[in-house]
């Protein structure tokens, strides 16, 4: 199959807001040993992205600027040393970067075959967030069946692949979200009890809802005073799991409660772990989620889709907040 020279991608032209998402013409990326080259037909946006374009998340040194952290499309060519992919075959994959253009290179135990009946809209919409969940909820926070998860954002793409996942192994399942409308889709999701954060206190829901007992695992992208509301909503021998700081990543907490419930407080990023930290959740991922996807029992929920040259107001979309679940790019 005989390749362009150069694609289209998303620049970031300055730190900034959306309008500093511009298209511009790139050379064509070549895959080195051990990665595919896919032609992206949809990519993911996420919450990393935006702060990658203000400036806050840079790239790993020696990878691209050009954002995007998730994708979907055909393999259009192999690296030396790739066995399990050749060119044509349908992949999903996690990326360092270089999601938002025509062609992208990923690793090749970074990608997963696209599960089932899905498209590749659907599918780009999910390799960070079920990475993330699968990682955070399952590997770090060790939620079992009958446990209780309590999940912040819960209508954000994060949030409801956590509600999906959450309630396909046995657990139960509180969210908080910013209004009725989210609540709502959090309850038609899955989530036993929806919370509007804004005008109610989480922490006494959750402890109503759990007779008392609290959370086993927190999910937490807010941070600032949410981290020492989280103790306070967690159940003895808790596991609070961080993942992000819309608020602040800075807090003053009482850490007595740490001590007298017995709590663990841990957290991680994806972006910056090595290749083999990715392939061990990508092989934990086909294993456990592909069957439920495939068969139709998760999926991710799409928000909206816009096209490549429009990352400025897919972007744009996402600081408002008014979304729910995923949105994507596609080429």
């Amino acid at each position: 199959m005989s390749l362009p020279a150069t694609m289209t991608a998303i620049a970031i032209r300055a730190p900034g807001g959306p309008e500093m998402l511009v298209p511009e013409e790139r050379p064509v990326p070549k895959p080195g040993p051990g990665e595919i080259l896919v032609k992206v037909a949809a990519a993911g946006v996420n919450r990393p992205d935006v702060m990658q374009r203000l400036g806050l998340y840079p790239p790993p040194k020696g990878t691209t600027d050009i954002p995007g952290l998730e994708i979907a499309g055909s393999v259009a060519a192999c690296g030396d040393g790739v066995t399990r992919w050749k060119a044509g075959d349908p992949v999903t994959a996690l990326v360092v970067g270089g999601g938002y253009a025509q062609y992208c290179v990923a690793v090749e135990g970074h990608a997963l075959p696209i599960p089932g009946a899905l498209d590749a809209v659907a599918a780009a919409a999910i390799p960070e967030t079920f990475f993330t969940v699968w990682h955070n909820v399952f590997e770090r926070g060790g939620l079992k069946t009958g446990e209780t998860l309590l999940v912040h954002g819960g209508s954000s793409g994060i949030g409801t692949t956590a509600i999906q996942l959450g309630k396909s192994f046995g657990a139960r399942v509180i969210v908080t979200a910013g209004s009725a409308e989210k609540c709502a889709a959090c309850r038609t999701l899955g989530a036993d009890v929806a919370v509007n954060y804004k005008t109610e206190d989480f922490v006494a829901a959750t402890k109503q809802a759990t007779d008392g007992k609290g959370a086993d695992v927190v999910l937490d992208m807010v941070g600032g005073d949410y981290v020492e509301r989280n103790y306070e909503a967690a159940a003895v021998e808790g596991r609070i799991v961080q993942i992000a700081f819309i608020g602040s990543p800075k807090a003053s907490v009482n850490f007595m409660r740490l001590m007298l419930k017995r709590l663990h407080h841990t957290g991680s990023t994806l972006r910056s772990r090595p290749n083999s930290d990715k392939a061990a959740i990508a092989r934990a991922i086909e294993a456990n989620v592909w069957p439920l996807v495939a068969a139709g029992k998760v999926r991710p929920v799409l928000d909206r889709t816009f096209a490549l040259a429009e990352a400025a107001a897919a972007h744009a979309r996402m600081e408002s907040s008014q979304h729910i679940g995923k949105i994507v790019l596609v080429t």
